[in-house]
């Protein structure tokens, strides 16, 4: 490869196009991290030329390095303009070219036409030796970005609008440009716009690496961008699949469009709470999509190596595998979306949402991936089971740690059975479980420690204590009801005996310091719940439950304006509300927990 340090006039004064490849990943840079410091480093360099007083002289001025990029020779005919694929640097070739446009239109109005001039000669290639209408701009972006970037250079400027990172980056530099010019005594502007127009082309410089013949592209883009560098995971995996599609001779361009196109846009990009680390949901998602197909468990930092080392270099057609890709893609986007009632729904908000055990995403992606044979009853019946399990071992405080390796070698254990048999075969697959990170606790197991455990603990948070109770709502509806599941994440728990039970509850505990210290502990227990919706939960709060005024009693108010099964039962079942009703109450819900909801093969 050949280095050299280049002005953006000797960059982009040629006839040249420095194509971004269908690889690259889209245009991310925003405001506070690139756009504001750039302009804050060539607003300065211009500052110090106008201090001169010498705008002819450039050496009399140091200059701003801008970095590096990497550029791939391609062939073409003699005479035509030269083509250059862009290895790396793609964001500051796009950002320097809305820059340079910027104050080109800036400058046709309030400046020199000779400054505008020299700026429309670094960013077009002269209209009479183009053949096609994409050879008139000298950087062309890959398909998503393509379109804003067109109207950004264009020469009118109200054609830039929308949220789109390009358009976005062009009306700031316009407004910064034009505000900078304007400052002060409008009369200078046109010295100001000079003294920036020979900024832009004299005084940034660049580093700028040509690849040789026979350079391996693909090993100097992942040397350069696969340590500590910015890039996603996914945007080298992009990479590595479009060149070894240029190596199979496909169309990489109709590639884009027909595949990864589903892949891209905000919502991948988008950041998602893992830990306590943030990350790009498109990187989330080949992480278990990875875990899933391989049936082995893929470190977050593997992601890019696992992919080339165990899926592309296996693969004899890449379309096969970006067809596969989007699909399962599809399917990701689309987990939450599924009715929220049915097994898959319940799996996903009950799980995913409320015990937020991200580590089943395989398995879901797996059971409900459009290649996947597995009959939905079967598919059902296995989610069930796994919720089950994971229910079980949080009422019981074991720990869930070791879910990862669970779901990795349940996945692999399924995928050598007959569809039909999966659900039969996940429950047994975790029955057989063992050892103390991995067991399915028997019913009794969870019967007993939910006549001890305390909810709104580290163990059963809200949501977690709600979602049990909904479970527990929908468990007393039949199908003839006249609605067979009750809200969920909208109503709110109540304590029967409340908290604060101190004023209208202290009958006969007042002086027992023992009696009382066991109070505190029972009223957290799953026997003094209930669900009540947001407006009545503070009308009732620290009521008795039964007093001379029956309009303010806690039952009263519960029979009157509450319609969820568990309250008609718990009223038909108490008619006064004690600790031993307590007792009782949560030995009952046990039960029905066991086997009615989350059940378990004997």
């Amino acid at each position: 490869m050949q280095a050299n340090t280049l002005t953006p006039q000797k960059l982009f004064e040629p006839q040249v196009r420095y194509v971004i490849p269908v690889f690259q990943r889209p245009y991310v840079w925003e405001i506070e991290k690139q756009w504001e410091p750039l302009w804050a480093d060539v607003r300065a360099v211009a500052d110090e030329l106008l201090e001169t007083q010498n705008l002819t002289q450039p050496t009399e001025v140091s200059a701003h390095f801008l970095g590096a990029v990497v550029l791939d020779q391609q062939s073409n005919p003699a005479g035509y303009i030269q083509v250059r694929h862009v290895i790396d640097g793609q964001q500051r070739l796009i950002t320097l070219q809305l820059l340079l446009n910027a104050v080109r239109q800036v400058a046709e109005k309030h400046g020199r036409p000779r400054d505008a001039a020299l700026l429309k000669a670094l960013v077009r290639n002269p209209e009479h030796i183009i053949e096609e209408d994409d050879e008139l701009l000298k950087v062309w972006p890959i398909l998503a970005d393509r379109a804003p970037f067109q109207h950004a250079m264009d020469d009118d400027p109200g054609n830039d609008s929308g949220e789109h990172r390009v358009s976005q980056a062009i009306v700031f530099l316009r407004e910064r440009i034009r505000d900078w010019a304007l400052e002060g005594d409008e009369n200078n502007a046109t010295d100001r716009l000079r003294a920036l127009t020979t900024t832009l082309a004299r005084h940034l410089k660049l580093v700028v690496i040509d690849l040789e013949p026979g350079d391996n592209a693909q090993a100097i883009f992942e040397a350069l961008n696969d340590r500590g560098s910015p890039l996603l995971a996914a945007d080298l995996v992009k990479n590595a699949v479009f060149q070894a599609a240029e190596r199979q001779h496909l169309d990489t361009e109709q590639l884009d469009q027909d595949y990864w196109a589903a892949l891209s846009g905000d919502f991948w990009r988008q950041e998602l709470r893992q830990g306590r680390l943030n990350r790009p949901r498109i990187d989330v998602f080949l992480n278990y999509w990875l875990t899933m197909r391989r049936a082995h468990l893929v470190p977050s930092d593997r992601i890019f190596a696992d992919f080339r080392d165990h899926v592309l270099a296996q693969a004899t057609d890449v379309r096969s595998v970006l067809a596969e890709l989007k699909s399962d893609a599809q399917c990701y986007r689309q987990l939450d979306s599924h009715p929220p009632r049915s097994v898959p729904g319940t799996f996903h908000y009950r799980v995913i949402e409320v015990m937020d055990i991200a580590a089943t995403m395989p398995l879901l992606l797996w059971l409900l991936r459009p290649g996947s044979s597995v009959p939905p009853h079967a598919r059902d019946q296995s989610l069930e089971a796994v919720e089950s399990w994971l229910v079980r071992r949080m009422l019981c405080r074991t720990t869930l740690a070791d879910t990862n390796s669970v779901v990795v070698e349940l996945i692999r254990h399924l995928g050598l059975q007959d569809p039909s048999e999966v659900g039969v075969a996940t429950r047994r697959f975790l029955a057989e479980q063992t050892g103390d990170s991995r067991r399915w606790p028997h019913d009794v197991e969870v019967i007993d420690s939910l006549r001890q455990i305390r909810f709104y603990s580290v163990m059963i948070p809200r949501r977690r204590g709600r979602m049990i109770l909904e479970a527990l709502e929908d468990s007393y509806r039949s199908s003839k009801s006249e609605e067979a599941h009750c809200p969920r994440a909208s109503l709110t728990v109540e304590h029967l005996m409340p908290v604060s039970w101190q004023k209208n509850w202290s009958a006969g505990v007042a002086d027992d310091p023992v009696a009382r210290q066991q109070r505190e502990r029972r009223v957290q227990k799953l026997g003094n719940l209930t669900l009540l919706t947001s407006k009545l939960n503070p009308i009732l709060s620290n009521n008795a439950w039964d007093n001379v005024d029956q309009k303010q009693s806690k039952r009263n108010g519960i029979n009157q304006h509450s319609v969820l099964m568990l309250n008609k039962q718990l009223l038909a079942e108490h008619v006064r509300w004690t600790d031993e009703d307590i007792e009782e109450r949560s030995r009952t819900l046990a039960t029905q927990i066991t086997e009615k909801i989350w059940t378990r093969p004997e």
